[in-house]
């Protein structure tokens, strides 16, 4: 389960620095690392009261900041967190009688239609939530996102540590819902009131900043509860409450200072759902990691394609019914043909490889892996004229 963000501990303050903070890369000689990224690790390390930065193995290049990677400082910079702020995994268990990908895949629900509290007031997903919505945020409630976002249906396969598994509930052959999504427009609105007046520069009342930043990662966990409970629905199951539930866009205070994270999860012994591809297995880990990796580990496989490369390339290689059947056998629902070839399996870097660098710098344990069924990506709504699907689905945020 995840821990909600407390504010109980004073703020840090702002010390200068002298030269540029340490860098620490978690990956072996062989894993896949770009030298864009590389540089975005050393620039920001040569930010004001930066103090280290440590990059995971699934490490690549962001707008405006390395993803994969966690960053200590004495001064908070949102856009080290950057909009999707509270983006995150959860698990979820599932009771099904049978799983036939086929038909399941057909019956999972429009994850890219938000649902109102007025008009879908009788909707039983509303059940899982808990007081009030935070900031009081209600467009796309209930949505998935485009860009990596997804809700996928998933076997628990090899279980390599089965005390630790039966602690979770877990057992070979279970079914989860595994949802990655965040906060929405939420956060991108957030990010964009910053960089307006501030560019770049760091938050001016970190304060402010992280009482709108905290709404946004309870917002996004908010989220992924309300898609697993209507996909739990769709599918005839009933809701369960999430085994993992880590955020891997947020900044917290420790240890007296900020530690940002940019695609990295929580590892400071936590349990850890580190996602692959729609075409390979995830792995769930427990998280050990200290303080030279800032206490954080790979939150996925990592990107080795950018979207432009994976289109092009994927375009030449593949057939758009060739990637809604993947090499495990399961199947992906996305209307998108475009997000198909961009969100290709080998436009990835192996998740084996990323997993093998997280144990061989003790950072991590693995637990169990999961394998895919059905992945959700979009609606597939078949042949109806793209201007209708366009102007009946709500605005979304950019994931």
């Amino acid at each position: 389960m995840s821990a909600q963000p407390t504010r109980q501990e004073p703020l840090p303050q702002p010390t200068p620095t002298t030269g540029p903070a340490t860098v620490s890369v978690f990956a072996s000689p062989t894993s896949w690392i770009e030298s864009d990224a590389l540089t975005q690790c050393h620039q920001v390390a040569a930010l004001d009261g930066m103090i280290h930065v440590a990059a995971m193995p699934d490490l690549h290049p962001g707008k405006g900041a390395p993803i994969g990677a966690a960053m200590s400082s004495t001064v908070l910079y949102p856009l080290l967190v950057g909009s999707d702020i509270g983006c995150g995994i959860a698990v979820f268990p599932i009771r099904l009688k049978r799983a036939v990908p086929e038909k399941l895949a057909a019956r999972f629900p429009d994850l890219d239609r938000a649902l109102c509290p007025e008009q879908d007031a009788d909707d039983p997903a509303w059940a899982v939530v808990e007081g009030d919505i935070p900031a009081g945020h209600v467009e796309g409630l209930g949505t998935v996102g485009r860009g990596n976002h997804f809700v996928e249906l998933a076997r628990i396969e090899t279980v390599f540590e089965p005390d630790h598994a039966s602690r979770l509930g877990l057992t070979t052959g279970d079914l989860v819902l595994i949802v990655h999504s965040g906060s929405r427009g939420l956060g991108e609105q957030i990010l964009r009131a910053h960089t307006a007046v501030h560019g770049a520069g760091p938050a001016p009342d970190p304060a402010a900043y992280l009482a709108m930043h905290d709404d946004a990662v309870r917002w996004g966990s908010l989220n992924r509860r309300l898609m697993a409970a209507r996909v739990a629905h769709a599918l005839g199951a009933e809701p369960t409450a999430p085994i993992v539930d880590q955020c891997h866009n947020l900044v917290e205070v420790r240890d007296g200072v900020y530690l940002h994270r940019k695609g990295a999860a929580p590892g400071d012994g936590r349990d850890v759902l580190i996602a692959g591809t729609r075409g390979t297995h995830s792995y769930l880990v427990a998280a050990h990691a200290g303080p030279d990796a800032n206490h954080s580990v790979a939150h996925g496989a990592g990107r080795k394609m950018s979207r432009a490369d994976a289109l092009r390339r994927g375009r030449a290689k593949h057939t758009v019914e060739e990637l809604r059947r993947t090499p495990v056998g399961s199947l992906v629902v996305c209307g998108d043909r475009q997000l198909l070839f961009e969100e290709a399996p080998t436009a990835y870097k192996r998740i084996e490889q990323v997993i093998a660098d997280l144990v061989d710098h003790d950072l991590a344990a693995p637990v169990a892996t999961t394998v895919p069924l059905v992945t959700y990506k979009t609606p597939d709504l078949g042949p109806a004229p793209r201007r209708d699907r366009r102007d009946h689905r709500p605005r979304r945020g950019r994931p």
